[in-house]
Order: C-alpha cells, then sequence, then structure tokens
C-alpha cells in the first residue's frame, strides 16, 4: 500500500493529511500558537474541587474549564508520585536524589475515596489523557507515561510489558531481556510493535531520550507555579509520524522550510533510513490541491457523503453519540433482488464506514443503520467486513454484531474532539440566504449521474439543462467535456441552457422531453 503524508503550513495553522493509495484517510489540524492543550502533556495543577459523590476531584491546569480526575485515574503508585511532587516543590533535595531514593512499595487501595488523597489546593501531577470535549474539561490522569518512537517510558513503575503484535516467542524474550538489563530503578516500559527487530543501541539511546525528556520536567516543578505545564508531547506532525511511520510509506510533502528541518531532523533520530522520503514542497500552487486533498474534504466532511452508484450516507453528531444513516439512493431501483441489493449496498458502505472513523476520528458511542437484511449470514459477514476494516484502526474500539433491526453499535476511543469542517458555501444564486453542496464537486456528480444513464439505465441519447455559466464550461473548446463523457460512456450528451436554474443546479431529460428520474 502506497502511503503518503501531506502536511500545509500556514501562520494560523498546520494541517497533515495521510493518503493511502491516493485517498485522504487521516486529518490532522494543529493551531501554530503555544495555547494549545494536546493528549499527553504534563501539568504541575492544583486541586479546585472535591466531589465525594464522583469519587473525583477538578483540577486547575491553565485552562478556561477545570480538568476532572477521578479516583481510578490516580494511579497505583499515587502516593509515591504525591510525596515525589511535595518533595521537589518544598525543595528538600535535588530531584535526581528524591527520584533515585524512591520506595515504590506502597499501593493506593482500589475502594478508597479520593477525599483521603487529595485536598483543594493541593499541588498535583498530572497527565491530560482527553482533551476538552463540548462542554467538558481534560480528563487527567497521574499514571504518567512519556511515549516514544519504539517504546513508552513509565516512571514510579518497574514493570515491562510488550505489545501483543510481537508474535514471535524468542523476539520477545529477546526484547523482554534488553529491556530489563538498560531499564534503571524505578522505571517500567512498554515497548511498542516497532521495536521488534531493533537493536540494542537503537533502544537504548531512545530510553536514554524519554529518561532526559522527563528528567527536564523536574525543573520546572522547582519553581512551584501552579499551574503549569512541565511537559509537552511532541508537535502534532512529529506524533504522527512517530505513530505511522512505517516501511509501507512513500514520501512525505510539506511546503515550509522550518517543518521540513524539523521532520527531517526527528526522522533522522528515529529511522534514519527513511529521511530520505521527506520533500520539500516548492510548487506555485497549494499543496493540498496539488494532490487532491481539498478536493477530498469537500466531499468527506458534509452532513451527507456521497459514494459510488448513488449511494449515500449521513452522519449526525449529538451529545451522546454519532448516527450514521445509510441510503441506497438510485440503487435501489436495480433489479438485482432486495435482500442482494442490502447487502452490497451495506458492504460498500462498511469501507466508507471504517474511512469516516479515522478521518474525522469519531469517539465514544456510533450507532450505524444499516439497510435491513433478513439473512442471518449476510449480517455475519458484514460485521466480519467491519471488523477487518477497523483491524487497521489505532484507536481502541469495540464492535457488536448486526441487530435484527439492522442496527451496529461501536464504541471508538474518544480522546479529542471530533474533527468537524463546515463544506457549505453560500449560494450565489440568493447571495448567501441559502446553502448548497460544494461546488467543486458539481461537474462530477453529473458525471456520476451521466454514468448511471448509459450504464443502468442503458440510455443512448439524454438531455442535460443547466444554467448559462456551467453550459459555456461543459461545452467550450473542441475537446469539451460533454464530448469527452458522450465518447467515454458512449451515450450522447446534449447540454442546453436554462437561465432558471440556479449555477448548481441540473435537469435531465430524454429525447420526448420528459424528465429522467435519478
Amino acid at each position: 500500500m502506497e502511503k503518503d503524508l501531506i502536511i500545509d503550513v500556514t501562520s494560523a495553522e498546520v494541517s497533515i493529511a495521510l493518503l493511502e493509495n491516493k485517498r485522504l484517510m487521516e486529518l490532522h489540524k494543529e493551531e501554530t500558537s503555544d495555547n494549545h492543550f494536546s493528549v499527553g502533556d504534563l501539568y504541575l495543577g492544583k486541586v479546585r474541587k472535591i466531589m465525594p459523590a464522583l469519587n473525583a476531584a477538578f483540577v486547575d491546569i491553565g485552562h478556561e474549564k477545570d480538568a476532572f480526575i477521578h479516583y481510578f485515574d490516580l494511579g497505583y503508585a499515587f502516593s509515591t508520585i504525591n510525596y515525589f511532587t511535595q518533595q521537589v516543590i518544598q525543595k528538600k533535595n535535588s530531584p535526581k536524589e528524591i527520584y533515585s531514593s524512591l520506595k515504590l512499595g506502597t499501593v493506593l487501595p482500589k475502594e478508597g475515596k479520593i477525599s483521603d488523597v487529595l485536598k483543594p489546593g493541593q499541588s498535583v501531577l498530572v497527565q491530560i489523557v482527553k482533551e476538552p470535549i463540548s462542554t467538558k474539561g481534560s480528563r487527567l490522569t497521574s499514571d504518567i507515561s512519556i511515549a516514544g518512537r519504539n517504546m513508552v517510558l513509565m516512571p514510579f513503575s518497574e514493570k515491562v510489558s510488550l505489545s501483543s503484535r510481537i508474535t514471535l516467542k524468542e523476539e520477545r524474550n529477546r526484547l523482554e531481556r534488553l529491556v530489563r538489563s538498560i531499564l534503571p530503578p524505578n522505571y517500567g516500559l512498554i515497548v511498542r510493535t516497532a521495536a521488534e527487530g531493533k537493536k540494542a543501541a537503537v533502544l537504548d539511546a531512545e530510553l536514554n531520550a524519554l529518561i532526559h525528556k522527563w528528567e527536564e520536567s523536574w525543573s520546572v516543578m522547582q519553581k512551584g507555579q501552579v499551574p503549569s505545564r512541565l511537559l509537552t508531547e511532541n508537535s502534532r506532525i512529529t506524533t504522527v509520524i512517530r505513530d505511522l511511520l512505517n516501511d509501507t510509506f512513500t514520501s512525505i510533502y510539506v511546503n515550509d522550510q522550518d517543518v521540513f528541518e524539523e521532520i527531517c531532523t526527528y526522522i533522522g533520530t528515529i529511522a534514519p533510513e527513511k529521511e530520505k522520503i521527506v520533500k520539500l514542497y516548492k510548487g506555485k500552487d497549494p499543496i493540498f490541491d496539488t494532490f487532491d486533498v481539498n478536493r477530498q474534504i469537500r466531499s468527506s466532511f458534509g452532513r451527507i457523503v456521497p459514494l459510488k452508484q448513488g449511494i449515500y450516507i449521513i452522519i449526525e453528531h449529538t451529545e451522546a453519540l454519532h448516527v450514521v444513516d445509510v441510503n441506497s439512493g438510485i440503487r435501489s431501483k436495480m433489479g438485482n433482488g432486495q435482500e442482494n441489493n442490502a447487502f452490497e449496498v451495506n458492504m460498500v458502505v462498511a469501507e466508507e464506514l471504517a474511512r469516516q472513523m479515522r478521518l474525522r476520528d469519531l469517539g465514544g458511542i456510533i450507532v450505524v443503520d444499516f439497510i435491513d437484511m433478513d439473512t442471518a449470514d449476510h449480517r455475519q459477514k458484514l460485521y466480519k467486513r467491519v471488523q477487518e476494516l477497523m483491524a487497521s484502526d489505532r484507536a481502541k474500539h469495540n464492535i457488536l454484531p448486526v441487530t435484527k433491526f439492522g442496527l451496529m453499535q461501536i464504541t471508538r476511543q474518544r480522546v479529542r474532539p471530533a474533527m468537524e469542517i463546515n463544506t457549505s458555501e453560500k449560494c450565489p444564486s440568493c447571495d448567501g440566504t441559502g446553502k448548497i453542496a460544494p461546488s467543486l464537486l458539481f461537474t462530477e456528480n453529473i458525471e456520476n449521474q451521466l454514468a448511471f444513464f448509459a450504464h443502468e439505465k442503458k440510455l443512448k441519447n439524454v438531455f442535460l439543462e443547466v444554467h448559462p455559466f456551467v453550459e459555456a464550461y461543459l461545452t467550450k473548446g473542441l475537446s469539451s467535456k460533454a464530448k469527452k463523457w458522450s465518447k467515454k460512456y458512449k451515450c450522447r450528451l446534449n447540454v442546453r441552457i436554462n437561465s432558471t436554474l440556479a449555477v448548481t443546479q441540473a435537469r435531465w431529460l430524454d429525447e420526448k422531453n420528459g424528465k429522467i428520474d435519478l
């Protein structure tokens, strides 16, 4: 599979698009300002309020909304973490001496109360695990971890675990022996899948870099300023590269010199053999236009997402969940049998569903209303297909089988708000009093409709009525779009002017001037 990462850097934000076989699969946006709150950032916060009924507390970390931490998120070693934090703030000794002398024996009781552990005004070491979503503030943990390319460092722990995706027993034994031999006291480690086959020197260098990053936060903690950010994750760019980069990556294009150098430096550290795939884009056209990203964004982020053969899905967002409605559209009129037609439509939608969840980063509960299927075998095949398509999704998820009502329930890890992009445009016909679908896709929809008439309805001659501007665009030149489409689909296309239609309206007629229904 061909994978490309396209990075568009502007003064306001950085946009990162992941393409698989030229198809947009993930989109990440990060504001260039420093006032951002990202998953993985480490803070010294102040307990604002204890909520005994929830067994939780609200913590001030400098955001407009107080963050939330539950008792179970304090971590089994919280007593040790809290002792270390207070000792460093009070400057009892050097942080390195305090940390090296820690004893990890005391474990937080499972059935304890948060009021016995935290008090209002208390300084606490916390890490963001969920960004602010809707009316809720950030979700926190005190179970600290610092992620790298090949491993995740866990201070205040001595546990070593390996990714379940490393399946070879010999390799698992090798990695466990290796990391235990280089791991200092009071540190635990999770070995990631990317570490498979890596040499000791590579893992040792990364471990030392992660420990150094953790120790650098101590100097900020010593100042005792609350709230304050002690450590920030890598930028979204390097975080995406860290998690996605593998042997299937073909190229990384970026349109900014400084970011280009940052990426080259980072990749030179984690995977020197991949440094040559980073390329600086110098084209005159916007980078997202050159790689067809903007058009794909327009077609993929609307409330209604059109698919092939007239199929479309409607995606609605509510406070509690996301709802996806499946519609067969013009395909419902094909004489293929209701059950088979429903199964084929649902299988097409399954692929787009898996893509949309990654693309929009949908999280929480997702309910999909598939077209009803009477055959249990079809429902099982659809369930298996969705599982296969989501196997490569990095977010934790759980999928339930399709019910007899055609509903599939999916839960997907939510750590930040879902990506929302407004794809509607002001209507040129009513000067902004109404909205239409993206005009960028207008001619593409016309071509799809012509293909349907030619292939499915077997029509040889059709008439298209459009606005004068569109008529001129479709018929201009010796090799116009209308002529190309007629030749391509072996169906004569006659374009007519109808000045009563809006710019993005079209009407199809047959040889007898009768309206053709879609």
